[in-house]
């Protein structure tokens, strides 16, 4: 077997290189689009690692000149759904994220096989943009949607409250050929169990007392596009038989009408609950299961992948500032730091209002750990625990940004005439006015303390008994 690495950081080469070759495959490099094309002549390897980046072009832009008949694996970066996509839709048999899993390398090595085009995922970008993340989970996540998307298999997608199953439908739906066809969702969990029939398949009017008016159910404003079924769990028995029927016949009945009519549509389904369970309890269809789960997909919470926080959290305050029409604070570091302890019960969801909160409330340039504290709600137990010199940091970085940076001069000057009255007004409290006491604490002759109280108009009197 041959390889061919095409990639400019020396290092990223070398380190392929020694494993592709443990593993008994004769390697060519190249640091280059040029190089890649002479290599390539010279070289015509059964696998190829290619950068996005290169010096003279962009490894997507030749990965779709369908320059090599070869699997192509594409090293990047960037570690975005929109990126997986595009990978894929360049006709990228694999993609892996830096750093890279070298045994993801070898096993890469173990099973790739050259694949027709018919089997790769030809999908573009679209709106995907909550889809962010560089964690393993997320990262296979992003794997399997992108093969998946443009087929109209029927996934079953899982995972909490809040964790973006329908923005993962959405993604699914408008990367597929359906893309231009409706997007039909609905909560089965939202909807009273005697209304979920009509709202599904529709009804003829005077198929019941009130029904003044046929009436197209969600399968029919689906038809040629894409229907939603989120909180699948929650359908009621009876119905799950009908749902079954639809699936197998792909044909609805409307409530009142003897006349099955053709949908065209790709089903798509989410819950929150442990199906498996209910099927065990009886209160759901194994059958129905089955025939749902087809492409299983699971979204894992927030709390299980928290080094996807820091990404996530600017992510979600950039697009909160744009749409509130105003210039986004920075997110410091300490204040992301207090983001990755938080459980996250609501997972992006809660995360999504947190930063919503923080680009609407912060006074200053900059997001701090206190803004953040104060945002979750636990301000008290976040300082607590601080030390004074961690309290000086976190406050006299907040006043520098509220000062500016760029337009501050003589910071010492003024970062002093922020602390010096404070201090000399705990001395005394803690002295009761007396002055000679004051000097001893602080250090300072009785002089200079009555200098900087005449500086600061504090009158010593206001602290005596």
């Amino acid at each position: 077997m041959r390889a061919l690495i095409i990639d400019d950081d020396e290092g990223i080469r070398w380190i392929l290189d020694r494993v592709l070759r443990d593993k008994g495959v004769e390697v060519a490099q190249a640091d280059s689009v040029a190089a890649a094309l002479r290599a390539w002549q010279q070289h015509r390897a059964d696998i190829v690692f290619l950068d996005v980046y290169l010096p003279d072009g962009n490894g997507l832009e030749l990965l779709a000149s369908n320059t090599f008949d070869a699997p192509v694996v594409l090293l990047t970066a960037e570690t975005t759904f929109d990126h997986a996509v595009q990978s894929y839709k360049c006709g990228a048999m694999e993609y892996l994220p830096k750093p890279f899993d070298l045994d993801e390398v070898r096993q890469l090595v173990d099973r790739l096989q050259p694949r027709s085009s018919e089997h790769e995922a030809r999908i573009a970008p679209s709106a995907r943009q909550l889809l962010v993340g560089r964690s393993p989970a997320m990262q296979q996540l992003f794997r399997t949607l992108g093969r998946v998307a443009a087929s109209d298999l029927t996934v079953l997608i899982t995972g909490e409250s809040g964790t973006g199953k329908e923005l993962v439908a959405r993604a699914l739906h408008e990367q597929s050929a359906r893309a231009s066809k409706p997007f039909i969702a609905i909560n089965a969990a939202a909807i009273p169990a005697e209304l979920l029939e009509s709202e599904l398949f529709g009804h003829e009017k005077g198929a019941y007392t009130g029904a003044d008016k046929t009436r197209i159910g969600r399968f029919e404003q689906a038809d040629g596009g894409t229907l939603f079924l989120d909180e699948i769990g929650d359908m009621p028995m009876p119905l799950q038989a009908k749902l079954l029927r639809v699936l197998e016949e792909g044909k609805i009945q409307r409530i009142g009408s003897n006349r099955p009519r053709p949908v065209n549509v790709r089903l798509l389904a989410a819950t929150h609950q442990n199906l498996p369970e209910k099927i065990r309890n009886k209160e759901f269809r194994e059958d129905l299961f089955y025939r749902l789960n087809v492409i299983p997909v699971h979204i894992p919470p927030l709390r299980e992948r928290k080094d996807d926080i820091p990404e996530l959290a600017q992510f979600l305050l950039d697009r909160s500032a744009e749409e509130l029409g105003m210039d986004a604070p920075i997110l410091l570091d300490d204040a992301t730091e207090l983001l990755k302890q938080h459980d996250w019960p609501g997972n992006v969801r809660e995360l999504k209002n947190v930063m919503r909160r923080l680009a609407v409330l912060t006074p200053g340039a900059s997001i701090t750990l206190s803004d953040v504290a104060l945002a979750l709600g636990h301000t008290n137990s976040t300082q607590d625990d601080e030390t004074l010199g961690e309290a000086v940091r976190r406050c006299t970085r907040r006043y520098l940004n509220q000062l500016g940076y760029a337009k501050a001069t003589c910071l010492y000057q003024h970062v002093l005439e922020q602390v010096e009255p404070p201090l000399l007004e705990l001395a005394l409290e803690q002295c009761k006015g007396n002055q000679l006491r004051v000097a001893e604490m602080l250090g300072l002759n009785r002089n200079t303390v009555r200098k900087l109280l005449r500086k600061y108009d504090i009158d010593p009197q206001d602290f005596k008994p």
